[in-house]
């Protein structure tokens, strides 16, 4: 087993590990943490740089090379494990991350992108930061290409935001420092418990206050902008805050970005008349096709190639899906979750944040999702 302290961390403990390397080195408030590049255990643990981190909970994510890249992010599709304690879990995390290159959902994306990773990968071992308020973070609007950083935060940690969990409260700040907050509807948060990882309820104040004041939007502002110009060109960061403290987590190229002003594509015009649903648009175009109402895994099988898909959410697991489908509509999440990166990746519109989705629209219905204007429309069925 090697290890390297991230701080000293380069192209070969892959993407994810350089990138934070890259940021500690110019002075960037990122958690310690050390690189694992080969197989683990837990004697080894003990007696590696990593025995400094093994007492307090960690977070154990991969660092493949071509993972995070400008043209292909691999998002959300490998390992992540959050509030690791102890020699002998943290290195079977370890295990689990590094060997998560080979899953069928990774080497289904690998082939789609052509960005294929090794057997194992480095691991990333890092202090978790119990935040009180997280997110991402992009130093360009993902739908449109302008030069504005756009904030998407929530309660507690960050998977919550990324995983398309809740529907964030979303921040725009301008060039020029003005900030703008639309709410979201902040429904529920992941914190760290003694036992692990527990979700629970926000409260109905707490889900209609912002959690991010406009002074820690500009200085997250002031940090992408940093990390912009380290990385030499937009970018993609999560961050998390605690104790008022920012710490930036990961950092990566943006991926499948519209340039700023061009016009948008449009494969058929809306029917006229109020939306059934209205969300977010995180993808843009329009696309029409039958509605499939998936709740759960156990849909997947009735998914066909130019499917609506609509759901509460989606994981990594349904990253498939998003190769067949039309379009995406989801209850929850933002324009920076995982679901609607890999839609502007794949070039598919996606509706997030679409409340009531999945009691509205009918299954095996018509519809015409508006990716640009953020609304489902219903169709009538001509077949």
């Amino acid at each position: 087993m090697g290890t390297v302290d991230l701080r000293d961390a380069d192209r070969a403990c892959g993407a994810k590990a350089w990138h934070l390397g890259v940021l500690l080195r110019a002075g960037l408030p990122v958690p310690d943490g050390v690189v694992v590049t080969g197989p683990v255990t837990p004697d080894r643990l003990r007696s590696s740089p990593a025995a400094a981190l093994l007492d307090a909970p960690v977070a154990v994510r991969s660092s493949a090379p071509g993972e995070d890249g400008p043209d292909a992010s691999f998002a959300g599709q490998l390992e992540t494990e959050l509030g690791v304690r102890g020699a002998q879990d943290v290195a079977a995390a370890v295990a689990r991350c590094s060997s998560s290159a080979r899953s069928a959902r990774v080497l289904a994306y690998a082939a789609r992108s052509g960005s294929a990773l090794p057997e194992r990968v480095p691991v990333i071992v890092q202090r978790l930061v119990a935040a009180e308020a997280s997110g991402v973070l992009v130093t360009r609007h993902p739908t449109t290409g302008e030069r504005v950083t756009v904030v998407e935060a929530t309660w507690g940690l960050g998977p919550s935001v990324v995983d398309g969990a809740v529907v964030p409260d979303t921040t725009t700040v301008s060039e020029e420092g003005t900030v703008s907050t639309r709410l979201g509807d902040k429904a529920t948060r992941l914190d760290l418990a003694p036992d692990g990882l527990v979700s629970t309820a926000v409260g109905d104040d707490d889900r209609r206050r912002p959690c991010l004041p406009d002074a820690l939007a500009l200085t997250l502002a002031g940090m992408g902008r940093r990390c912009e110009a380290l990385l030499g060109g937009p970018v993609d960061v999560e961050w998390a805050v605690a104790g008022g403290r920012v710490w930036l987590l990961q950092a990566r190229p943006m991926t499948a970005l519209p340039v700023a002003g061009a016009p948008r594509s449009v494969a058929r015009a809306p029917s006229p008349g109020p939306p059934v649903v209205t969300g977010t648009g995180s993808s843009g175009g329009v696309a029409t096709g039958p509605v499939r109402v998936v709740r759960d895994v156990d849909g997947f099988s009735a998914v066909r190639r130019g499917d609506v898909l609509v759901c509460r959410t989606t994981d990594p697991a349904w990253t498939p899906l998003f190769r067949v489908v039309a379009a995406v509509v989801t209850e929850t999440g933002g324009l920076l979750s995982h679901a609607s990166i890999v839609a502007r990746e794949v070039g598919i519109p996606a509706v997030v944040g679409a409340t009531g989705a999945l009691e509205v629209l009918v299954d095996g219905a018509l519809a015409t999702v508006d990716g640009d204007r953020g609304v489902v429309t219903p169709e009538e069925d001509g077949r």
